[in-house]
């Protein structure tokens, strides 16, 4: 699921939220060792690497398209970053690529000769992204679309009332849908109803299971809770299937781990999520020095607290750093 909620639900009542993208389901892809020798004949064959920017492989399924002359010869759906074709002919070809939360993009190939070939695509991240939508789950009938993007449009403009009427409507076309069930969790967690959303959370997880962002939104939902414990197994996989999610789920694992006591790893955690924000989240700021003093690192916490005063003089945040500081300096901890 694309980020169209990502950072307005940060804003607002929500200590710990972040809307997430649902990323593809996985499909079984094809590969090259599989594949009888004997029926290639006189054919190419083409495997298609699909990575991001970073040269990481792109892990979630991802549509890969082969045309030749502006005509489709074949599609796939990859496997660990693969895909695998074998054209019925020789000659220039085009690939497209697209995958939920990244830029489209294409690449011309030549196949010229009845050999294996190998070619790599490069997907960006697409930020700005707006429609939902898991690959390999059921479309959405026009009457639950058009709903449901009118739902998610009332919700990011936090028109609640509207959001609410509109995704109930959505519900009650496609009850079973997790593109539907995720924006409704969405919707109570931007309300602070976590048990409701919690529900829905767990049954789009049921439907489309180890999506990287939804499982960060259910962790975030229990930390919303204070049930750190349970916050950290489905924080933890999140970042294993997708380790450049973002800065919000790292934000919510430190803190899972900081109220468990487990203070390196709480500082690890705020330290990669204070990078990746690059001093933009006062709650990051906020937590990535409570770690450093846990660590003993008073000096270095009083660093961290210092600049994100120069950056942000006033407001309730600003108001805690100086009575950290205030606190740091009545304990000795620090020089004045």
């Amino acid at each position: 699921m694309k980020n169209r909620l990502w950072h307005f639900v940060l804003q607002g009542a929500l200590p710990l939220l972040t809307a997430l993208w649902m990323c593809p389901i996985s499909a079984a892809g094809q590969d090259s060792t599989e594949q009888d020798t004997n029926s290639r004949g006189s054919r190419a064959e083409l495997t298609v690497t699909v990575r991001e920017r970073s040269g990481e492989v792109v892990t979630v399924p991802t549509a890969v398209k082969l045309f030749r002359n502006g005509a489709l010869e074949d599609q796939k759906s990859t496997s660990q970053g693969h895909a695998f074709f074998i054209p019925r002919s020789l000659g220039e070809f085009t690939i497209t690529v697209e995958a939920v939360g990244y830029r489209a993009a294409q690449k011309d190939v030549s196949l010229a000769v009845a050999i294996p070939y190998a070619d790599e695509v490069v997907l960006e991240r697409d930020m700005a992204a707006s429609s939902v939508g898991i690959p390999g789950t059921p479309l959405l009938a026009p009457r639950a679309k058009e709903a449901l993007d009118k739902g998610e449009l009332a919700l990011k403009d936090g028109r609640l009332e509207e959001a609410q009427r509109h995704i109930s409507e959505a519900v009650k076309l496609a009850p079973g849908n997790p593109d539907v069930l995720y924006v409704q969790g969405m919707l109570y967690m931007k309300q602070s109803n976590w048990e409701q959303a919690q529900i829905v959370l767990e049954k789009a997880n049921q439907l489309a299971p180890n999506q990287p962002h939804l499982l960060s939104a259910l962790g975030m939902n229990l930390c919303n809770q204070k049930k750190y414990e349970q916050a950290i197994p489905p924080l933890e996989k999140s970042i294993h299937l997708e380790p450049s999610l973002g800065w919000e789920t790292e934000w919510a694992l430190a803190k899972a781990y900081y109220y468990q006591h487990a203070y390196d790893r709480a500082l690890n955690m705020a330290e990669q999520a204070h990078a990746r924000s690059h001093g933009s989240a006062a709650q990051v700021e906020l937590l990535f020095a409570q770690c450093l003093t846990a660590a003993g690192r008073f000096e270095d916490s009083a660093q961290v607290l210092r600049e994100f005063l120069k950056n942000t003089p006033e407001g309730p945040d600003a108001a805690t750093a100086h009575r950290w500081l205030s606190r740091l300096a009545a304990d000795s901890k620090i020089r004045q």
